[in-house]
């Protein structure tokens, strides 16, 4: 019976480990850019950005929103700071991302168009634009990226409670509290294994 229980806690503990891994696909454009931005801020002497999934959520959002529009001089990088059109469904972005307005105060949210998001073309809009004095600076930590169409949505956060787009809690103005699909198979797991062992 001791046999049993053993490869029973192997499986489990296997399934657990598993669900804490991302997959990621050498092709996606995403991970390219998230290579090339790190291999940038790395030839800089600065740290490596993170992944961070509401950052990636709330890009996603955007990406979504800008796929409609045109690659124009007035849109992305190229663009005039301020000129970009805002998006009246914003709060409703990061409350679908569990997110707090607070949370992503000192955040930046960088869109650039690329027709069919060439790879050397999307990293250059990002290393050589406006858009540089934002990933040459240290306070940045993590990083979002998603994409829709001809357009890709970079978010930069840091690791402040302005910044860090942490997930919103009861308590914040998004009215939204969130709890990880993996903490809940996990803390499952953890139950299970425990209630086997026990009787």
């Amino acid at each position: 019976m001791a046999i049993s229980k053993l490869h029973l806690l192997f499986l489990l503990s296997l399934v657990s480990l598993s669900l804490h891994r991302p997959v990621l696909s050498d092709n996606d454009e995403e991970d390219i850019l998230l290579k090339g931005i790190n291999d940038y801020r790395k030839s800089l002497n600065l740290t490596t950005l993170t992944h961070n999934n509401n950052a990636e959520c709330l890009a996603d959002e955007l990406a979504d929103q800008f796929k409609n529009q045109p690659c124009t001089n007035t849109t992305g990088p190229a663009s005039v700071p301020g000129s970009q059109p805002g998006f009246s469904e914003f709060p409703k972005f990061l409350t679908k991302c569990s997110l707090s307005i607070t949370a992503t105060r000192d955040g930046e949210i960088m869109p650039a168009c690329v027709p069919n998001l060439d790879a050397s073309l999307v990293l250059s809009n990002f290393t050589k634009s406006r858009y540089n004095k934002n990933l040459n600076d240290s306070k940045f930590t993590g990083i979002g990226i998603a994409s829709d169409d001809n357009w890709i949505v970079v978010i930069l956060t840091t690791n402040t409670t302005e910044g860090g787009y942490t997930p919103a809690t009861k308590d914040s103005n998004s009215g939204a509290f969130t709890v990880g699909v993996n903490g809940v198979v996990s803390s499952c797991l953890l139950i299970l294994m425990f209630s086997f062992f026990m009787f």
